[in-house]
């Protein structure tokens, strides 16, 4: 299957903790959805989200290489996935050591997704400079890249420095695992064309991405203007294949959702240059979730020829 679904995991559910919030559920809901037939299952980033967002509507997020790593000791074929790493909030050397290790010991199953955040709040309680976002996203991606050889490196950086490190072993996949640019903006964009492999777009209206700070991509027309530019800036930086386009979750699998709807949305998306993307199942139950994921990898997923 050219298309690759991903699914966007419940763990974040912690209102129903005897649910979604035990090993066990965890390790039956990850082999569900690698039965189902999912290419990736994603998890999100927030380790220390401010009161008002989560009241305003908000959600919690586990660690997430603490996550990945149990999802990849449950399945043997599922891809490990962050949508996304807010990459500023972490040094650049901690980050490429979690990815490394999950990488060697899960035989390469690991898709980072990285972004540059929007949560003033949180990068205040996370002592990072909320304005130097995008540049310390542009750095920590070539820090995490030199670390990722295998060979000794040298690297100043904001506030760090090393002078002669090396990191054993390198990540299964070489040079190093997909590395999906999140972000609407157009330096968000130029990003993926200059240091990614792919460009992870967020799907929303305009109404949610006001509130959010990242640019509105809504319609056909946003999406084509968006992989246009990155088109136009390959030619500027000397890039001979565009970045993929492969999103984050675009459709939502709730009550009454139909399996022809699922894949005409899919085949659009395809039809305008995206190479995959992803679905959010609900459900109030564990049991419910699994069942809903294995009904939609027999009419979605196993359906999908493009």
């Amino acid at each position: 299957m050219n298309f690759t679904l991903s699914t966007s995991l419940p763990f974040d559910h912690i209102d129903r903790p005897e649910e979604f919030g035990t090993l066990d559920a965890l390790q039956e809901i990850a082999r569900t959805v690698e039965a189902a037939g999912f290419y990736a299952g994603t998890v999100t980033d927030h380790p220390a989200p401010s009161a008002r967002w989560l009241d305003a509507g908000g959600h919690y997020a586990q660690d997430p290489f603490v996550l990945l790593s149990m999802l990849g000791a449950s399945t043997t074929k599922l891809r490990l996935q962050t949508n996304i790493l807010v990459l500023p909030y972490r040094n650049p050397f901690l980050t490429a050591r979690a990815v490394s290790s999950l990488d060697h010991f899960t035989n390469g199953r690991v898709i980072l997704g990285l972004g540059a955040g929007y949560m003033k709040a949180e990068y205040k309680a996370l002592g990072v400079d909320f304005d130097a976002r995008n540049d310390l996203m542009d750095e920590y991606i070539n820090a995490m890249k030199l670390a990722w050889t295998g060979e000794d490196f040298t690297f100043e950086g904001t506030g760090y420095t090393a002078l002669g490190n090396r990191m054993l072993p390198t990540p299964a996949q070489t040079p190093h695992p997909p590395l999906l640019v999140g972000g609407n903006s157009k330096r968000a964009l130029r990003r993926a064309v200059e240091l990614g492999d792919a460009w992870h777009p967020f799907f929303v209206p305009k109404s949610v991405t006001d509130t959010a700070r990242t640019a509105n991509l809504e319609g056909d027309d946003d999406i084509l203007a968006a992989i246009g530019y990155m088109a136009d800036h390959c030619g500027k930086v000397g890039r001979a294949e565009p970045p993929k386009v492969i999103a984050s979750s675009t459709y939502a699998v709730k009550d009454g959702w139909s399996a022809q709807e699922a894949l005409d949305h899919y085949a659009n998306l395809k039809s305008l240059g995206v190479h995959g993307s992803g679905a959010t199942i609900h459900a109030e139950t564990r049991a419910q979730y699994c069942d809903i994921a294995l009904k939609f990898g027999e009419e979605v997923i196993a359906k999908i020829d493009f």
